[in-house]
């Protein structure tokens, strides 16, 4: 017998306290299900999947940032032999031809104009993937090229194109301009009036590059046509239940025809949060009757996906001569590219992280997002708190400098604490050690230092240049620097944030068993490593099997804004609950004659057995559920948020807040202009550790991530033509094994008593603080100002 229940809506409540005699539950570094086979090679990723009589499907991709279609000529292609389709946006389906997160101005295939470098225009279909590229090759498109718009200026002219003429989606009512996607102001006090109380103001002006994902698996997936005129998508993504809110209607499909299973992610940081071609490969599955399948290779990636948005940041600090900051101004202008993406969302965390983890009880800040001919911008790890943590941190050590004060001291009289109001008016109502985390990464021993002077036999691979060996320590400086962040955990501005989790319990050949079903896209993270930890600790078994992510269960959200832990975690965790309430129910009507414990005492799941809270045990659980089964499906939402008023940023935006200090130790070639960091220590708190050796590698991850966009990688644009000039790995450089240094993290777990055993998403966090850091050191070694990223050789030459 199976006791099947759906729970429509849990709310959150207090952290349950942890027991723990499970092997294998919540607190240890448990191994990963799939980290063996990644690490061997066996691992079976989207791109690996394969199909008997598939077919290659093939994108054409624009050549021309912004210009009107004169026309298209697919005779050449579809004459090819081996050629099943080719379509254009004149075969679209329905009358649904755009997609998006959140505004729908995306077009599935161009139509009558192209607004970026890259976009899709045609679809091909062959039997090979040569013969497919070679026959979109030979489709002929005339374009009329137009005036591109590149920065806010172009943007904003009086005679600018309008990139999208007619919005009027809900976000265009507060914009002055309808190439701005959102605007977002934040008020609190008079910064005015508060600055004529400062000894000191600083001011500066801050340029963040456009970073890429760099994700190594590429995009891919298959579909395959299905009996009952639907279609089943196979396909690496970041959120399931998104992408089919976006593809069944430009397809013509209820939801329920259009079937999506997670296959092998090789990771995303938010790149694979916006579709790129899964509605491609439906269609030309849909066509041509048979399975399709589409791999980008490196070059199409670059054009495939959103980027972090690049930014302009204009900002002013004032304070008193004891250091405390008076006031705070600010102006962030990101560039969202030709599509809006997930802009609006971005804005909100740009402006109302603006400040930073400080006290400051006067602020005027104003951030928006513009429509431009630019590559398409949207979810990147950190999500617009990154480019302001840029800011507002080398602004702290222009503000210690003109105090003559110690940079680290001059934060920590100003970081906030738990009881800070926040610029929006939202109290931080649980544990911020920003001045704890600044302390302990000052406090920890410096790398020692090299002896330049005696070079001889010495690891080129420790100086600057590396293996290219262009210095021998002539010219090199040390430096050291500091730099702390916030960053907002889950969606927010009243987003109906959930997510859903099934799990079932039974007894498979006398051992008890749980099943865990969610949607929950493993990318890298380690989820499916929590969601059996967690079930362990709940339901007192051994034996966890993780059913794969489908859509065939309920919503998990997206596996972004360091959300899937709390939320989905909770959502198992929420479940495993209701299953062991009515694992119980059963043991009583089972045992429950036999001792009264079982109608007395608080009962336990824990090692197989059911255990009173004294630790006595009553039954095991194999006896409990034999010939029964337990599943329930429930959905879990955390606290609820609100927008943010659109005059003065007023709200309580956010759920949750978390932290991360970096101290960084490098060491630069003057002469030259190469740089070398030596260490990138770390401090964050993570309110609960679920899985102690998971952290650390998340920390570590997202600290390298931002010393990549420190020191080398931009996608470079041609501000001309809008056109990217730099799409694959030999141009566009991330951090190797040899540029990455020695990362030392130290753990604090002060619990958030409203999160699911007081934990915090940790994922971006450090990717906030780690950047900032590393271009203090480079300062305190230079004395330049360096107010860009990523620094280059000629940055510090002058060149």
């Amino acid at each position: 017998m199976t006791h099947n229940t759906r729970v429509a809506s849990v709310p959150a409540g207090t952290p349950a306290k942890v027991t723990q005699t499970t092997k294998g539950g919540i607190g240890e570094s448990t191994l990963r299900p799939d980290g063996t086979l990644k690490v061997t090679g066996e691992f079976a990723y989207s791109s690996d999947m394969w199909h008997e009589d598939m077919l290659w499907g093939q994108i054409l991709r624009s050549t021309v940032a912004h210009a009107e279609i004169v026309s298209i000529d697919t005779s050449e292609a579809l004459a090819q032999a081996g050629v099943y389709a080719v379509l254009t946006y004149d075969d679209l389906p329905t009358e649904v031809k755009n997609y998006g997160l959140e505004i729908q101005d995306t077009p599935v295939l161009a139509n009558g104009v192209v607004r970026h470098h890259g976009e899709p225009v045609a679809l091909v279909a062959a039997d090979h993937p040569e013969t497919a590229r070679r026959a979109a090759a030979k489709i002929k498109v005339e374009y009329k090229e137009l005036p591109v718009v590149t920065d806010e200026a172009s943007a904003t002219a009086p005679d600018a194109p309008l990139l999208h003429p007619g919005r009027d989606d809900h976000h265009a009512g507060h914009v002055p301009h309808p190439n701005i996607v959102h605007r977002q102001p934040i008020i609190r006090g008079d910064a005015d009036e508060a600055a004529r109380r400062a000894d000191v103001i600083v001011s500066g002006e801050y340029t963040f590059g456009m970073q890429d994902q760099a994700f190594l698996g590429p995009e891919s997936g298959l579909a395959v046509p299905a009996e009952d005129g639907g279609v089943d998508l196979y396909v690496a993504t970041q959120w399931l239940h998104s992408d089919l809110r976006q593809i069944a209607p430009v397809l013509g499909l209820p939801e329920e025809k259009v079937r999506m299973t997670l296959s092998g992610v090789g990771g995303a940081f938010g790149g694979r949060e916006d579709l790129s071609m899964q509605i491609h490969a439906c269609l030309l599955a849909l066509r041509t009757g048979k399975p399709v399948k589409i791999v980008y290779n490196r070059f199409e990636s670059f054009f495939g996906h959103v980027h972090r948005h690049p930014a302009k940041l204009w900002y002013e600090h004032g304070a008193t001569k004891d250091g405390k900051i008076t006031h705070m101004k600010c102006r962030i202008v990101l560039d969202g590219g030709a599509y809006a993406s997930a802009s609006p969302a971005v804005v909100g965390n740009a402006s109302s992280l603006a400040v930073g983890p400080y006290v400051i009880d006067d602020v005027d800040i104003e951030a928006i997002a513009l429509y431009t001919n630019n590559p398409p911008c949207g979810a990147m790890r950190g999500f617009g708190a990154v480019q302001a943590c840029f800011a507002y941190e080398a602004q702290m050590d222009k503000l210690a400098k003109a105090l003559d004060m110690d940079p680290v001291e001059l934060r920590r009289l100003n970081a906030m604490e738990q009881g800070t109001l926040m610029p929006t008016g939202q109290p931080v109502d649980s544990p911020a050690p920003v001045a704890e985390l600044l302390r302990r990464v000052k406090a920890r021993p410096l790398p020692p230092e090299r002896q330049w002077e005696t070079t001889e036999g010495a690891d080129v691979r420790a100086l600057p240049g590396g293996l290219s060996n262009t210095t021998h320590g002539e010219g090199v400086v040390r430096g050291v620097g500091y730099a702390v962040g916030i960053k907002n955990v889950g969606f927010s501005e009243g987003f109906d944030d959930y997510s859903t989790a099934k799990v079932r319990m039974e007894v498979v050949a006398g051992v008890p068993v749980a099943t865990v079903h969610t949607a929950m896209a493993e990318v890298g993270q380690g989820g499916v490593t929590v969601h059996a930890q967690i079930a362990r600790t709940e339901l007192g078994v051994t034996q966890v099997t993780i059913h794969p992510a489908d859509t065939q269960v309920g919503s998990a959200g997206s596996t972004s804004a360091s959300r899937q832990t709390y939320v989905t975690g909770g959502a198992v965790k929420n479940s495993c609950e209701l299953v062991r309430e009515k694992v119980l129910e059963i043991g009583r009507r089972k045992f429950g004659t036999y001792h009264p414990a079982w109608a007395t005492a608080e009962l336990l799941l824990e090692g197989g057995k059911v255990v009173t809270d004294g630790g006595e045990v009553l039954a095991d659980l194999a006896d409990v559920l034999e010939g029964e089964a337990v599943e329930i499906e429930a959905e879990w939402r955390h606290r609820p948020t609100e927008a943010f008023d659109l005059r003065t940023g007023q709200g309580n935006g956010h759920v949750q807040y978390s932290f991360a200090a970096h101290r960084a130790v490098v060491e630069v070639d003057t002469e030259l202009g190469l740089v070398k960091v030596i260490e990138l220590a770390c401090a964050q708190d993570v309110g609960k550790a679920l899985n102690p050796l998971s952290v650390i590698g998340q920390i570590q991850g997202g600290t390298t991530q931002g010393l990549g966009v420190a020191v080398m990688e931009e996608i470079i644009v041609d501000p001309k033509t809008a056109k990217v000039r730099n799409p694959s790995f030999t141009d566009y450089l991330i951090p190797t094994i040899l540029d990455t240094p020695t990362i030392p993290v130290d753990v604090l777990e002060l619990a958030d008593d409203h999160a699911p055993y007081g934990l915090r998403g940790i994922g971006e966090a450090p990717t906030l603080s780690s950047t900032p850091a590393v271009l203090a050191a480079i300062r305190n070694a230079t004395g330049l100002e360096l107010n860009r990223t990523p620094v280059r050789p000629e940055h510090l030459t002058g060149t």
